[in-house]
């Protein structure tokens, strides 16, 4: 198969790759400890894991959207930023 139309790039693969990675650890996590674990955060509405998840992966597409039009194109603090971020969400929210 050719992909060349689809531009995979090393860091494109990787950014996928990460993203399937995370999916899989918590399915894995899911089948080990079932439920989700369902808390009341900051937010004031209960939330599982898979939405802290889909949050935390929200909040890094925004934060590296930000980082691209207000510093430039190099991208590690954002990752850090975004880190920290997702700590942040599946610690407080």
């Amino acid at each position: 198969m050719n992909f060349s139309w689809m531009a995979w790039t090393l860091p494109t693969a990787l950014f996928f790759l990460a993203i399937f990675m995370l999916l899989v650890g918590m399915s894995i996590w899911e089948y080990f400890v079932p439920g989700g674990s369902p808390r009341v955060g900051i937010l004031r509405f209960e939330t599982t894991r898979g939405d802290r998840l889909f949050v935390s992966l929200l909040g890094a597409a925004y934060i590296h959207l930000a980082w691209l039009g207000l510093v430039g194109p190099n991208l590690w603090w954002a990752l850090a930023l975004s880190v920290v971020y997702a700590i942040g969400v599946f610690r407080y929210v």
